[in-house]
């Protein structure tokens, strides 16, 4: 089985709670970190500029992601230039299309000719990862977010779209694969497996790493010893019932 040593895979975690941000930097194995709109408005953002200077704080030297939220290109392309400017370590996620399906590429290009970081997000299909790779400049690092749990979400095997996306991008070697969206640790394994560069993880899967290489024997014991424990806490009781005589 394999365990966290063997993983090939850099693991980013995904999140926008400060004090779980600073616990998950901590760890030498968390390479970067990313967050979105989303994430920080569950967890209560109001400020956008003083969360991610908050965050630059805590993580001055692995990879950060901060995200556009603009709709219109005009804008997109202001507040990626601002986001950039906040530090040497921040990478600008850019949607890979905005609401009204419009294509990002000549955005993408121009961010990245000029040396933006971006990190190309919401990516589902392989035609987007090659249309994102012809706009990548070839000396400008950068990541391209394939959304592979939202994928198997809508029933289809994620492995092969990734493994694909993978021999896109040889043609920009400065360019990262992110497997984004995973939904179980299995997932981990899986991009570790076929070379994906990154896999972004949310706090609910990161606690379950300390599973990788558990022996199932003992954790079959465990579940049969949980089912126990729980049965007799909450007293159950199956009382005989006698046939009635006569």
């Amino acid at each position: 089985m394999m365990n966290l040593g063997d993983l090939r895979v850099e693991i980013f975690a995904d999140g926008a709670d400060l004090a779980g941000i600073r616990a998950m930097y901590a760890k030498p194995w968390i390479r970067g970190f990313t967050t979105n709109p989303t994430l920080m408005r569950k967890a209560g953002v109001a400020d956008y500029r003083r969360f991610a200077a908050e965050v630059l704080q805590v993580v001055p030297d692995r990879p950060v992601s901060f995200e556009v939220f603009a709709d219109e290109f005009a804008e997109m392309e202001r507040q990626a230039r601002e986001i950039a400017s906040w530090g040497p370590n921040v990478d600008v996620k850019i949607p890979v299309t905005n609401t009204r399906r419009e294509s990002a590429g000549p955005l993408i290009q121009r961010l990245s000719r000029a040396g933006v970081q971006v990190n190309v997000t919401a990516v589902f299909t392989l035609e987007q990862v090659k249309a994102i790779t012809a706009a990548l400049a070839e000396d400008t690092r950068a990541i391209v977010s394939v959304f592979a749990g939202r994928i198997a979400d809508t029933g289809v095997d994620p492995v092969p779209v990734m493994r694909e996306a993978l021999k896109i991008l040889q043609a920009r070697p400065r360019a990262k694969l992110l497997w984004a969206s995973p939904r179980e640790l299995l997932n981990i394994v899986q991009a570790s497996e076929i070379g994906c560069h990154i896999v972004t993880v949310t706090s609910d899967i990161l606690t379950k790493l300390s599973l990788l290489g558990k022996d199932h024997d003992d954790y079959s014991l465990e579940t049969v010893e949980m089912f126990h424990r729980d049965a007799a806490t909450a007293g159950y009781t199956i009382p005989s019932v006698r046939p009635p005589s006569g």
